[in-house]
């Protein structure tokens, strides 16, 4: 009964700091010490990538790091071994045996591995991001509107083109991706219905390849280039970096990053030509279901971050974009007052 009580109590202050702004929700130890509320141990499975990837993986993990800095969590980070369900199932069995509640799998390919291992552990809360096909009372789909940042970023590719070309670059050839490219090209279309848009993907179902090889990355976009576009946005996870080199070594093109803001993490001469990055706010979407579940959100059901809830955007760290930002400003607020409705495919 204690313990009930005390996280009651603990949820009502974190619900009242959140009610407050949009400042973060800290929570000392020793508010925590004096609740007497037991630790909450988070779990999370990254995708073969892995932190580090510079991307999807790493701004989940940012996510996780603010929580442990903020809502004084502990966690366990995992990768899987192997690139099957079984693998991805044995990763996950391993964040509940180590005492995880929550366990965030980060990408749609853990879902057969969260259907199954969410079924043998119904006091266990699962979140999966960018996946809703598991139904299960104790699991929370995380999905985002893709498509809304990638118009951004168009817009931005068909304001920057000189050549009236550009490319994106899709990491495997699947629904998802192809959202980020449905929504590329409509913003660059957006600026003029004659900019064409060249598409590559680097591997197909079941070859999940295309997500963490930056040579097909760089090969892929030194294609494009040599086709005539200079601007390449590349939605292909860890495989990005490498097609960033290709444009970098190209010297009057630009690279468009994706998920996090690539420009702050790229070399100095990838750095320069990174004009933007569409922001994938993962980061967000962890740390807010982390919060969720120690205020006692426990339920299944999905979750959707879009340009409302800044579940997306560009980032405005390379000086380049000044030019263009009032543009996308007035872009993102036609897709805000429903004046644009963005396509999927």
């Amino acid at each position: 009964m204690r313990r009930r009580i005390t996280a009651a109590l603990l949820a009502a202050a974190v619900a009242t700091l959140s009610a407050c702004g949009s400042a973060p929700v800290t929570v000392s130890s020793d508010a925590l010490t004096g609740l007497g509320r037991e630790t909450i141990h988070v779990g999370i499975a990254y995708d073969s990538a892995g932190r580090g990837d510079k991307s999807f993986n790493d701004m989940a993990g940012t996510g996780l790091d603010r929580a442990k800095k903020e809502l004084l969590i502990e966690a366990t980070e995992t990768t899987t071994k192997s690139e099957d369900d079984e693998g991805r199932a044995a990763a996950l069995r391993d964040l509940v045996k180590a005492g995880s509640n929550p366990v965030i799998a980060v990408g749609f390919l853990y879902a057969g591995a969260v259907g199954t291992v969410a079924k043998e552990n119904p006091g266990t809360l699962f979140a999966i991001i960018d996946d809703d096909s598991v139904q299960a009372k104790n699991v929370v789909s995380l999905l985002f509107s893709e498509e809304q940042g990638s118009y951004l970023v168009g817009v931005a590719a068909g304001l920057a083109t000189k050549r009236n070309r550009v490319g994106f670059i899709g990491g495997v050839d699947v629904p998802l991706i192809r959202k980020f490219g449905a929504g590329f090209a409509a913003g660059v279309h957006s600026v003029d219905p004659d900019i064409r848009v060249g598409a590559r993907y680097l591997s197909k179902p079941p070859d999940f390849s295309g997500f963490g090889s930056p040579d097909k990355g760089k090969a892929a976009a030194a294609a494009l280039l040599a086709d005539g576009a200079d601007v390449v946005y590349s939605a292909a996870g860890g495989s990005g970096q490498g097609a960033m080199q290709a444009v970098a070594a190209a010297g009057d093109a630009w690279a468009i990053g994706v998920d996090s803001d690539q420009y702050l993490s790229a070399d100095g001469a990838v750095k320069e030509r990174i004009l933007t990055s569409m922001l994938k706010r993962v980061d967000n979407s962890v740390f807010q279901e982390i919060q969720a579940f120690i205020k006692g959100d426990r339920s299944g059901g999905a979750k959707r971050y879009d340009l409302k809830v800044d579940g997306l955007g560009y980032s405005t760290s390379n000086p380049a974009l000044k030019p263009y930002e009032a543009k996308l400003e007035k872009a993102r607020y036609r897709i805000l007052s429903g004046a644009v409705k963005v396509p999927t495919s």
